[in-house]
């Protein structure tokens, strides 16, 4: 469901997202509504750039002069209102009376652009991967009914594919669905490697080869009734190739090969799987879903490693540092928490939000940062290198489709999921010597 315009700042809410931990999402909170003249409508919101916001024009075009509050004042207002999901009551409360936000003070990324002729769109409010950079000027992203593809050099937005109709595979492997699928839901996707992998609502797979024309492989993994696909990650397997890996709220792990899109793994698990993260070398990853606490396990059969115990919630995001001894966990307690291969026993660290879950995790290539973005309003920027406890805090407002990093971690780009403020926010990776502002 879309939000409305951010000049009312009526925002799509956690507190309404569901009942259960991946239900669709159905309703809207009631926000506080600011005033506003059809003539301040968006004709006259464009797209900004860094040099227009160094001159003091606001970075997603909100004109607060014109409105009957600050930006500042409404801040506080939404750090006041804004009320996170939760599956276990009060889990953020106990959050906060355990630990304290790191405070901020680094200034690792700062703003480049501010794309207004991208839209991003979410479809489950609990899953928030729905943005990919590929390099550092190209993204896909999910917009409404469509993979789009944005380039910021030439400022093209294009059409990759339309899941609103019927999709048919254009290539023969065992286990394709050759009759197709139609209007698939996207839930998640991961673009990687020149290859897209989109999940959906009903449990389908979709894949395709952004390097020639039409789908790869369609499939329905599962036919139960609760079975939406909630994350995929594609990899390279030391041994076998490229593979992805696809998390089901059937409480099952599939692991496909990328060459012939064979199933060559299913592991199943107690409890909705909401996320899952294959380590650097390939022989453990991570598990997350509707539990307190989350697995590490054996890519090769499946079976627990250890348990991750310390979330007061459930958790949607997790991430291998490259070193691959350290991991992430995101939660619904509002936290994402640091772990260390080698013990286990707690998290080395505990990285507290502002209002939200963290929702979306992701480590730099150099493993010098650790992105962190909560549903809406808030992505923060950790610095590794200084243990966790220097941070740079990006302040937007919207929810938050997805956040990525290019490979080469000299861009990073949000997706800001709005009626009227919906946009694509790129920010460049901050050097020693800068002297003009340059695409390229």
């Amino acid at each position: 469901m879309p939000l409305e315009r951010v000049e009312q700042l009526d925002y799509m809410a956690d507190d309404r997202e569901g009942t259960d931990s991946c239900d669709e999402f159905e309703g809207e909170l009631d926000n506080e509504e600011i005033n506003l003249d059809d003539d301040d409508m968006p004709t006259k919101v464009t797209d900004t750039s860094a040099a227009q916001a160094r001159k003091g024009k606001d970075i997603q075009g909100i004109t607060w002069e014109g409105l009957n509050v600050t930006r500042q004042s409404y801040r506080l207002t939404r750090l006041e209102q804004y009320r996170n999901y939760e599956n276990i009551p009060l889990s953020g409360e106990a959050v906060d009376k355990e630990c304290k936000q790191v405070e901020k003070g680094g200034n690792y990324y700062e703003f480049f652009y501010n794309a207004r002729s991208v839209k991003p769109t979410i479809l489950h409010f609990q899953l928030r991967n729905l943005v990919w950079a590929t390099s550092k000027h190209d993204v896909y992203l999910i917009s409404n009914d469509s993979l789009m593809h944005w380039s910021s050099i030439s400022h093209n937005l294009s059409e990759v594919l339309n899941f609103s109709g019927r999709i048919v595979p254009t290539e023969k492997y065992a286990g394709n669905l050759l009759e197709g699928l139609t209007l698939t839901q996207i839930s998640t996707m991961a673009v990687k490697n020149r290859f897209v992998v989109a999940g959906g609502f009903q449990g389908e797979l979709i894949c395709k080869s952004l390097d020639k024309p039409g789908v790869s492989f369609c499939a329905r993994t599962t036919y139960e009734d609760n079975a939406i696909t909630n994350a995929v990650e594609i990899y390279e397997s030391v041994s076998c190739g490229p593979r992805f890996m696809a998390a089901n709220n059937d409480c099952g792990v599939r692991v496909y090969d990328m060459e012939k899109f064979q199933q060559m793994n299913h592991f199943r698990f107690p409890w909705p799987v909401n996320h899952t993260s294959m380590s650097p070398d390939c022989k453990l990853f991570t598990v997350v879903g509707d539990d307190l606490d989350g697995l590490l396990v054996d890519s090769r059969n499946g079976k627990t490693v250890a348990s991750i115990v310390g979330h007061l919630d459930y958790s949607f995001a997790c991430a291998w540092h490259p070193d691959g001894r350290t991991f992430a966990t995101g939660n619904q307690d509002k936290t994402c928490r640091i772990w260390d291969l080698r013990n286990l026993s707690s998290s080395t660290a505990i990285l507290k939000g502002n209002i939200g879950a963290a929702r979306s995790i992701r480590f730099s290539s150099d493993g010098q940062f650790l992105v962190v973005a909560e549903p809406a309003d808030f992505v923060h920027i950790y610095s590794t290198k200084s243990d966790y406890k220097k941070r740079q805090e990006i302040d937007l407002f919207g929810e938050i489709s997805g956040v990525s990093l290019s490979p080469d971690d000299e861009s990073l780009y949000i997706g800001i999921w709005d009626r009227t403020y919906g946009s694509l926010l790129e920010y460049n990776r901050k050097h020693t010597c800068r002297y003009l502002d340059s695409f390229v």
